[in-house]
């Protein structure tokens, strides 16, 4: 058993004066980076990220503990409780998507069996998340992000940082690099080795698998990648439903869900055919466990905006939890005859004066589209998914209109 295991039940948790809102922030931040760390784990055969979900899964049960008790402790009255409990569907809903990526970590863990198509599966320009431990004597130590200027001079972004069992989960540009802090990483693969070695004193070495060449399992593993995918936005547009009570993004929200669930059919069917031709198919275990995990993560993006589809009202408290960034996804209709239709799409930039980046377009007679996988030209008819400020959103919109 991963030593880990089973010491979050021997951790004392206790009531004391906590802002809820900073709790659900961190609690977002947290399932988040839970959901990238757990992939990248499994589709880089990394044991040590693997870890760093199970530390994070502690943190979030703790997290959840002390929500609960907080959400219990403001309750006076019965509309407190009516517009408390969409928050408490929030936390529990943080927790399973905590517990879905804990089993997915436990895919590598416990040597489940996963095929090589997963890693062979990757797209070569796809970005690499790393762990490493900062050593003593790299020039990165004892100094701010802002000073190493990593992103600019590599592209490589610091997306957390562990000191101890405390958690620096959005590290800004004064935010110092310690020795001995486990820093995660994540950038364009032939940048990041170098990094690392810097970073941490040890060779980067990149493992070489080969694909197997199994039609049925390579459209299966495509499936569980697309099913990955959309699960992650439909956790980010469940809490942005949420965060700006935006029935519209709730929608999309079940939208996606409904598409997840479609795709795990088709997944189960290729799996089964693949079966047939693979020269080991318990290695194919890990597999179907990655993709129920995939799903139940899409189901509590579902329980996170339960209370915006049921028209209940946000609780100050979220609204509060918002007022922090100026950032806001929103969904528009590209209206026939509109700015918008017939624009070009490349790296997510549409071809028009905005500053907005479009995510994901949903097209009618297509399904799902996600930007960063291809270029697109937009239609009318499309439903976009993008992200900029409220300023940039509002102007967005009107381009849509016809």
């Amino acid at each position: 058993m991963d030593p880990l295991e089973g010491e979050a039940s021997s951790v004392s948790v206790e009531y004391e004066p906590v802002s809820v809102k900073d709790v659900l922030v961190e609690m977002k931040d947290t399932s988040e980076l839970l959901i990238d760390l757990s992939y990248s784990a499994v589709l880089h055969r990394n044991e040590a990220l693997a870890h760093e979900v199970l530390r994070l899964e502690q943190r979030m049960d703790v997290l959840e503990l002390r929500a609960r008790m907080s959400l219990m402790m403001a309750v006076r009255k019965p509309d407190d409780a009516e517009e408390l409990a969409p928050v408490l569907g929030i936390v529990a809903a943080a927790d399973e998507i905590s517990d879905a990526a804990g089993d997915i970590a436990k895919i590598i863990l416990e040597e489940m069996g996963l095929p090589d198509a997963m890693r062979a599966a990757l797209p070569e320009a796809a970005e690499t998340l790393v762990r490493g431990v900062v050593d003593p004597g790299s020039a990165y130590a004892d100094r701010t992000l802002k000073d190493i200027d990593l992103e600019s001079e590599t592209g490589v972004r610091v997306i957390a940082l562990r000191r101890g069992d405390d958690w620096l989960l959005n590290p800004g540009p004064e935010t110092t690099v310690e020795a001995d802090d486990v820093a995660l990483l994540r950038g364009p693969d032939p940048a990041i080795g170098e990094v690392f070695e810097e970073l941490t004193g040890k060779r980067y070495e990149t493992p070489s698998i080969e694909d197997p060449g199994i039609e049925d399992l390579e459209r299966a593993v495509d499936t569980i990648i697309h099913m990955k995918n959309l699960s992650e936005l439909a956790v980010d547009l469940a809490y942005s439903s949420v965060l700006f009570d935006s029935a519209k993004l709730a929608e999309e929200v079940r939208n996606l869900e409904i598409e997840v669930d479609a795709l795990q059919s088709r997944f189960e069917a290729w799996t089964l055919r693949a079966a047939a031709d693979a020269e080991d198919p318990v290695a194919l275990r890990g597999l179907i466990r990655l993709a129920t995990s995939t799903e139940e993560i899409s189901d509590a993006a579902i329980d996170i905006s339960e209370g915006v589809l049921r028209d209940i009202d946000v609780h100050p408290v979220v609204q509060l939890a918002v007022q922090e960034s100026d950032e806001i996804i929103t969904r528009v209709e590209v209206e026939p005859g509109s700015e918008l239709d017939g624009t070009a799409i490349t790296n997510g930039v549409p071809d028009v004066e905005s500053t907005m980046s479009v995510i994901a377009i949903r097209r009618p007679d297509e399904g799902w589209l996600l930007v960063a996988d291809s270029d697109a030209d937009l239609r009318g008819g499309d439903v976009l998914i993008s992200k900029g400020t409220r300023t940039a959103a509002a102007a967005f919109e009107e381009l849509s209109q016809g």
